[in-house]
């Protein structure tokens, strides 16, 4: 059977450094942080009082405002991250085979400020009363459901749930669905909502999140010795993966290529990755051969890096063990220093900067390293951007997610030509 070949047409994003791709993407290649004190609830008693919220989100500008209120925020965010990659792909709604268009959409954790405003309006005295839109407002699948039913799209719908890998589990289900055949498009992504009390308190009992109270903006610092845990965020993005003929019959921009998925396993722990990146290791190798080409032709890597002790050590171990000499002429570099760490959102969001980095040759920072914070478990020869977006040529990009319970995901994307 020969597979089909499959493009991206069109790009959305809620983050937190802006509203839309192009806000997001000018803010990352500037470097700017999108940390900042806890505005969702009142955090003053926590360990970890800053996240990476979005910003001026309002959304009664992509929702009827009756129908907004059934929607958890994570929900919300996912539909306007699909109206703009929607709309950014400039599809004909009139014209398409809705049958053959799909949406894989995801969310690790899905509607947990719901499942929150619930269960602290209960009142055991006076007997259950819930909100009948509880349930399809918290479950992790219904941003998906509802993207369809806003559409019409009738084809594959569902969600993958990997933890921090889903977003990259979405989108290689998504090409999956495509190069096979079974669609000729697929709406894929992920969005997360998770700054909230039992968010941050529950990431906080485990000691994973940041602490650094007194200067949020640089507290996410991947591969610093000072690195102390993550800084959380909240955010979505979408991709359109198309087959390259519909693509180019309809005239469509393409902005890359999507040539090759990887999966693994540490199989190790519930929530640190294996100290050697075995999985790591693994999981870039299987998306190298899925792709078909040699480490030698990957220009950038948006790494996992999420600025926790272990993770960080642990990935740049399995990168030298991957691409060998080759390591040291990559770029490398972690996106969560600005955006903090989406979760669920975090793969998606993670391959749509890969997608604009091919089109714009840039390669944005990691923030926030100093001199003087170096790891002595870290090789420093390796590129990690740090501080300074880089201007390179990049026709191939690699982005890695791990997730708890030791789910590793890694999609490559290749500047298109035909």
């Amino acid at each position: 059977m020969e597979l089909k070949r499959v493009v991206v047409t069109g790009l959305g994003a809620i983050t937190p450094l802006g509203i839309g791709v192009e806000e997001t993407w000018n803010a990352l290649v500037n470097g700017v942080s999108g940390a900042g004190p806890i505005t969702h609830f009142d955090a003053s008693l926590f360990k970890t009082q800053f996240a990476c919220e979005v910003k001026g989100f309002d959304p009664t500008k992509y929702l009827d405002r009756k129908e907004a209120r059934k929607f958890d925020r994570y929900a919300q965010l996912a539909v306007a991250s699909a109206k703009e990659a929607i709309e950014d792909s400039g599809i004909d709604l009139e014209k398409i085979n809705k049958n053959r268009v799909g949406v894989i959409y995801t969310s690790g954790i899905g509607g947990i400020r719901t499942f929150e405003d619930e269960m602290r309006a209960y009142d055991a005295e006076k007997g259950p009363k819930f909100n009948p839109f509880f349930i399809p407002k918290m479950i992790a699948d219904i941003a998906a459901g509802q993207i369809s039913m806003i559409y019409g799209f009738h084809g594959p719908n569902f969600a993958t749930v990997s933890a921090c890998a889903s977003s990259t589990n979405a989108l290689i289900d998504a090409f999956n669905y495509v190069r096979l055949g079974m669609a000729d498009m697929i709406v894929s992504g992920g969005a997360e909502a998770p700054i909230s009390v039992a968010g941050v308190g529950g990431f906080n009992a485990m000691h994973a999140l940041s602490t650094r109270n007194d200067d949020p903006e640089h507290a996410s610092r991947p591969f610093s010795a000072s690195r102390d845990g993550f800084v959380m965020g909240e955010g979505a993005s979408c991709l359109i993966l198309e087959e390259l003929e519909h693509a180019l019959a309809r005239g469509a921009k393409i902005y890359a290529e999507v040539i090759g998925g990887g999966l693994s396993a540490d199989a190790y722990h519930l929530t640190a990755t294996h100290p050697e990146g075995l999985g790591a290791k693994l999981v870039m190798e299987n998306a190298l051969a899925d792709a078909h080409i040699k480490p030698e032709e990957v220009d950038y890597i948006n790494v996992h890096g999420t600025s926790t002790p272990v993770g960080d050590i642990s990935e740049a171990k399995a990168i030298k063990q991957v691409f060998g000499e080759h390591a040291y002429e990559l770029n490398i570099s972690s996106t969560k220093s600005m955006t903090g760490h989406l979760l669920g959102a975090a793969g998606a969001t993670e391959a749509l900067i890969c997608v604009k980095a091919i089109e714009n040759d840039i390669v944005p920072p990691t923030i926030n390293f100093t001199e003087g914070d170096e790891d002595p478990e870290i090789d420093y020869k390796l590129n990690f951007t740090f501080n300074k977006a880089q201007k390179r040529t990049v026709n191939v990009a690699l982005s890695n997610t791990f997730g708890f319970g030791g789910h590793n995901a890694s999609l490559i994307v290749r500047k298109f030509s035909k």
